[in-house]
């Protein structure tokens, strides 16, 4: 089975959104440099980031958010962010209504029933977990391996926290992967066990 990573762009402060939900400058390093790193041609990384990002994004094979970001994005109209095969949607609640059914996203209760079916869906590729609240009640459960972060050079001073309301210490190992690219620092942590 693939690894399963927390993932996100985050505040020096720890937030990947204000209190509005808005990632305000969380993003702007995708756009900050000269390397195209998807078809869109909108965004445009440095070298170092490109490297980095484009190895990883082409890795995972499943994507599993939340409910609440679900809503925000309206599903990605039916379609996966970023190439990836297959959404899982952590809820309490059933598909919208009028979701088209044979769309790649697969609404689960609980975090646990959904880090399975998005291993079982992965296969070995890469299971990505959204940071936030999803992404923490993940760690919580002790199902994540690795956590991935892109520092972005911003203080919120409040906001929607990286690992949501965890409460409880998870020791982490020594960054393995820093790389600098162009107004992000790129960090990658192996979950201790």
């Amino acid at each position: 089975m693939g690894k399963v990573v927390i993932y996100a762009s985050v505040s020096v402060d720890g937030f990947v959104a204000d209190e509005n939900d808005q990632p305000g400058p969380l993003f702007d390093w995708l756009t900050s440099g000269d390397v195209p790193l998807d078809e869109s041609g909108m965004l445009k990384v440095s070298q170092a980031s490109y490297d980095h990002t484009r190895t990883y994004w082409d890795q995972i094979g499943v994507t599993i958010a939340g409910r609440h970001v679900f809503d925000l994005t309206d599903g990605w109209d039916g379609k996966p962010p970023g190439g990836i095969d297959h959404v899982v949607v952590v809820t309490h609640r059933p598909a919208p209504e009028g979701w088209d059914p044979a769309a790649p996203f697969h609404f689960v209760d609980g975090v646990e029933a959904a880090v399975a079916k998005a291993q079982q869906l992965a296969g070995d590729r890469l299971v990505e977990v959204a940071a936030g609240d999803v992404g923490g009640q993940v760690l919580a459960a002790g199902l994540v391996d690795e956590v991935r972060m892109d520092v972005v050079p911003v203080v919120f001073g409040s906001g929607k926290r990286f690992f949501g309301s965890v409460n409880a210490q998870h020791l982490l190992e020594d960054p393995d992967v820093t790389i600098q690219g162009n107004r992000v620092l790129h960090l990658r942590y192996r979950v201790r066990r």
